[in-house]
């Protein structure tokens, strides 16, 4: 990136620039450009007029993702208002203003191949798609591979602390061959979110917990929210392989998706297994498992007060690292936390830390009963039980 630069909107085949912009985190000196929701509602209209006439989307568009995916990991992008970007400028882009280390921009860019060779092609239709991006992980960039499978074209709305990936996947796109009218970015306010989903027909909108609140339901739209995961433990699990298991589940990705583990539901007592999991939680290796740092000024403080703040008479946080720490290039970086519950006797499924999500890794550990459990379990969008030892082979 240069300084001074700035990322435009891909709208009507075509990079955009705007008098709108905001700066991108980390980066103060590249800004992003801002689409007003009166330009979405005009390209709108205009879809409805020249998407009869727009050449077709090619038949074998799995072949064309493929193709993007190769580029869009180490190949050289014209980015629209940033230039060329190879894959490690790509890397270093997102290590600058994201935080996020190369090693996971690695390993996602592996998740998104694997979640689109995974599963089988959908059937083609018509609908003009949203998919609304979030900031924690540009994996869901997976939902737009889908949405381009199937639609007629895509509007993608990236989030406005990470555009580079989305812009980045638009540009890949574009060089595999699909449509330029058939793709679109468009960075806008958060306010701006719902008039994006009443103009198209099927909408994919990743969020936090607010986010069912702010948009209204409508029959194409589909909504991925907080994951509230959490892993059973049953009371005979021998300690050490519970920690095995618990660690990856936590700390995988950084903490930062939905699906990370964010309660340990203990049958049995609970504090033996808090105290090893919080040691091992201690010991990270930063290298199999790295974390991110935060740009965003106060932002890594408040998500770790975060867990304080919800923290009742009688929990300890055993995690014995400070709160935050100077990551690599001195960005401050949250570390591991680890709560227990009470006194690890049996606690209601109310506590405002059982589900809590916040961008690093976290968990609570509970015990509860098989009531109890059943609750949290029935709140949770991802349930881990631990996978059962293989039985013994028999030799001959």
């Amino acid at each position: 990136m240069t300084s001074g630069a700035l990322l435009h909107a891909f709208r009507r085949g075509a990079w955009h620039p705007s008098l709108d912009t905001a700066p991108l985190p980390g980066d103060t000196a590249v800004r992003l450009a801002l689409v007003p929701e009166l330009v979405v509602a005009a390209d709108r209209r205009r879809w409805d007029t020249v998407a009869p006439a727009l050449p077709a989307a090619p038949d074998d568009r799995r072949a064309l993702l493929l193709t993007a995916l190769d580029t869009f990991e180490d190949g050289v992008l014209d980015i629209g208002g940033l230039g060329p970007q190879s894959g490690a400028g790509f890397r270093a882009a997102l290590w600058r203003t994201a935080g996020i280390p190369p090693a996971l921009t690695d390993r996602w860019c592996g998740m998104l191949r694997a979640a689109l060779t995974e599963r089988p092609p959908p059937a083609h239709d018509g609908a003009l798609a949203l998919v609304a991006l979030p900031g924690n992980t540009f994996t869901c960039l997976a939902a737009v591979l889908d949405q381009v499978e199937r639609s007629a074209a895509v509007w993608v709305r990236p989030s406005r602390r990470e555009p580079l990936s989305a812009a980045r996947l638009v540009a890949a796109l574009l060089r595999a061959g699909w449509p330029a009218e058939r793709i679109a970015l468009y960075p806008t306010v958060q306010g701006a979110l719902p008039g994006l989903i009443r103009r198209t027909d099927r909408q994919v909108v990743f969020g936090g917990s607010g986010l069912a609140r702010s948009v209204t339901a409508l029959p194409g739209l589909t909504l991925h929210g907080p994951g509230r995961g959490c892993a059973l433990v049953p009371a005979r699990m021998p300690a050490d392989r519970a920690v095995e298991w618990l660690v990856p589940l936590i700390a995988a990705d950084a903490g930062r998706f939905c699906s990370n583990v964010r309660t340990v539901v203990c049958a049995g007592p609970a504090e033996p297994l808090a105290a090893r999991l919080a040691a091992a939680l201690d010991a990270l290796d930063p290298v199999s498992l790295p974390l991110t740092v935060s740009r965003e000024p106060g932002a890594a403080h408040h998500a770790t007060r975060s867990v304080a703040e919800r923290m009742r008479p009688g929990d300890r946080l055993l995690t014995r690292r400070p709160p935050v720490v100077a990551g690599p290039d001195g960005a401050p970086c949250a570390t591991p936390h680890l709560v227990l519950v009470g006194d690890g006797s049996e606690d209601p499924p109310e506590h405002p830390l059982i589900g809590h999500e916040v961008p690093f890794p976290f968990a609570a550990v509970v015990r509860a009963s098989e009531r109890d459990a059943a609750r949290i379990a029935a709140g949770s969008l991802f349930v881990y039980e631990p996978p059962q030892p293989a039985a013994p082979r028999r030799t001959p």
